[in-house]
């Protein structure tokens, strides 16, 4: 398995496993949403990156879209993980590990202190990665709909 940033010929793969993560979660998604998304990827100026792991074909197994994003308080940059998803065929394999590793690596390069990230509290199988890796923090998410 290799992981490395994720480019124009993943799209294909990449849009295949963004339906899953859609699924996973009940969410609704149209080929509108996935041209954004991919959009975001893509583009070099927007504050949105990628990475994928791929088995030893080039097959991809699963991503995670991150960012950076400004932690006031702190006086610092931190990373926020947005969206971590592995092909269930390939849950197991040690594929989300390497992507955590990818990522710690990115968020020193870049001297992140942190990366953040949030998690459905019925996710127990990725929780159970999560508590391995990180720690939870004792605040709460809320979200106030505009629409």
């Amino acid at each position: 398995m290799q992981v490395e940033k994720m480019i124009e010929s993943d799209r294909n793969g990449w849009q295949q496993l963004y339906r899953g993560y859609a699924d996973f979660y009940q969410a609704p998604m149209d080929q509108a949403t996935l041209d954004t998304v991919w959009s975001w990827i893509i583009d070099e100026n927007e504050n949105f990156d990628a990475i994928v792991i791929k088995d030893d074909d080039g097959k991809l197994l699963g991503f995670m879209h991150y960012r950076q994003m400004p932690s006031p308080l702190r006086g610092v940059l931190v990373g926020f993980l947005d969206d971590l998803y592995v092909h269930p065929d390939a849950r197991g394999s040690g594929a989300v590990q390497a992507l955590f590793k990818e990522l710690k690596s990115i968020a020193k390069d870049r001297n992140w202190p942190f990366i953040r990230w949030i998690t459905a509290t019925d996710n127990y199988r990725a929780r159970s990665v999560y508590d391995r890796i990180s720690s939870t923090i004792d605040y709460v998410t809320y979200q106030m709909l505009t629409k």
